[in-house]
Formats: C-alpha cells, structure tokens, sequence
C-alpha cells in the first residue's frame, strides 16, 4: 500500500524464508540489526529468482526494553502483550533493504518510540473485540492506521516508519539510482 500510493510500479512477492531460525542463528540481539538483517535476507532471497529487477525487502520489529515481541498466535497472547505494552514507551525497528542480482544496494533502518496509555483489562478486552482477528496480523497486537490509534497517548518518529517501512530514504535512494522519475 505505502510503495503503490507512492506511485510505484512493483510486483509483491512474499519471501520463503525461516524468520525465526534466521534470527536465531545470526547470535543477534540489537532489534535494529534484526530487523536490517530480516529485510536483507528477504531481498536477497526473491533477488536470485529475479535477476536483473530491484528487490526491496522490508522488517521490523518491536521492542519493549530488551524483550523482541512477535506477531500474537490469537486472542490470549494479544491480551498478554498488551498488558505488557499498557504504560510502557516502545520501540518500533523498521528497516528496508534493496537487492540487485543478489547483492544488497541499499538499505536504513529507523525508530519511532510509541507510548502506549495505562489501561484497564475492560479496555483492553474491549479494543481486542473491536479490533477482531486484524490484532494477530501485527507485531504488539495493533494497527496505528486503524482503532489501535486509540491506545496511544504519545508517538515519536517518521509515520511511514511506524507502518513498517522507512519510505523516505528508500524513495531517495531510487531517485538516486533514475529507477523512479519523480
């Protein structure tokens, strides 16, 4: 969505790649180099099946002092995380990497801190039956483009990174390369 209102041209396709193993392997701690390191393997990963196109490649992750949060499995582990998250500033990690015939041309990472309202469990419940099954589809079991706004009292950081993807700098980087005119 953020890439087409751009007036980009592209074609989606979803990366086969073992998230989870990948990160366990690197040893990684940092959730910035996390989420640079997911979103190289993902445009690299479809860059070896396309030769020749651009492949941007994109990740993010959120982090809540030390602790890496994931997508919740369902309604309990939603509630869990936004117990966790109610009162507390997170981090958002959003980065974006670009491959060409499996090399890595580009990439950035950047951070929007979010600080989420204390909240009672009647609230709590009351957004997850609101919000219905979209919660499991995100990482802290909201969309700020949708009812997860209203559990915000602050947000710090470039909005097209809270949607997970530093679009400014990729749009300058393919300005930059004459793969987009404008």
């Amino acid at each position: 969505m953020l890439l087409a209102n751009a007036g980009l041209e592209f074609k989606a396709v979803t990366a086969d790649i073992d998230e989870r193993g990948i990160q366990a392997a690197s040893a990684l701690s940092n959730p910035r180099e996390i989420a640079l390191l997911l979103a190289r393997e993902k445009a690299k990963a479809i860059s070896a099946n396309h030769p020749g196109s651009y492949v941007i490649g994109a990740d993010q992750t959120l982090a809540l002092g030390n602790r890496l949060f994931n997508k919740p499995a369902g309604r309990p582990q939603a509630l869990a995380q936004l117990r966790d998250l109610a009162g507390n500033s997170h981090e958002l990690n959003s980065a974006v990497a670009v491959a060409h015939d499996g090399q890595i041309v580009f990439e950035d990472v950047a951070v929007a801190r979010m600080t989420m309202r204390e909240m009672t469990e009647d609230e709590l419940s009351a957004y997850l039956d609101a919000a219905g099954d979209a919660v499991t589809t995100s990482v802290g079991a909201y969309q700020l483009e949708s009812l997860g706004i209203h559990l915000f009292e602050r947000i710090e950081g470039d909005h097209f990174t809270i949607l997970g993807l530093p679009l400014l700098p990729l749009l300058a980087f393919l300005r930059g390369e004459r793969l987009v005119a404008v």
